[in-house]
């Protein structure tokens, strides 16, 4: 039986899209409460009664949040051009060593904005 399991993170980060033209806002600096949905697929422990631990997602994903959290994102290596896409990527390359069963990577800017990324 497979099974999807989802867990939600938020972080806080400023960015400027430097590719666009000047005029358009987003190539000026702001700032996002982005969140960001991490989905494993696996079968059911049937010991545990789970896929896996919450608490592995979260662990997981730590060292990634810290990376991005209240930081410019623009000045981190790999995001010099930091859409949701490049976001979304970005996390899937860090997380995917780290989490078995890793199948997409939500990111939102907003509320009605954001992507997704299944490897």
């Amino acid at each position: 039986m497979k099974l999807e399991l989802r867990k939600t993170f938020q972080f806080e980060a400023a960015h400027r899209l430097p590719n666009l033209p000047p005029s358009h806002k987003c190539s000026r600096l702001h700032g996002h409460c982005f969140t960001v949905e991490i989905a494993v697929t696996g079968e059911c422990d049937p010991r545990y009664g789970w896929v896996v631990d919450y608490g592995e997602i979260a662990e997981a994903f730590r060292p990634v949040l810290e990376e991005l959290d209240h930081r410019c994102l623009n000045e981190i290596p790999g995001l010099e051009n930091p859409t949701s896409e490049q976001i979304a990527l970005f996390i899937w390359q860090k997380l995917k060593p780290r989490l078995n069963g890793l199948t997409e990577i939500v990111v939102a800017e907003s509320p009605s904005s954001k992507c997704v990324y299944r490897g």
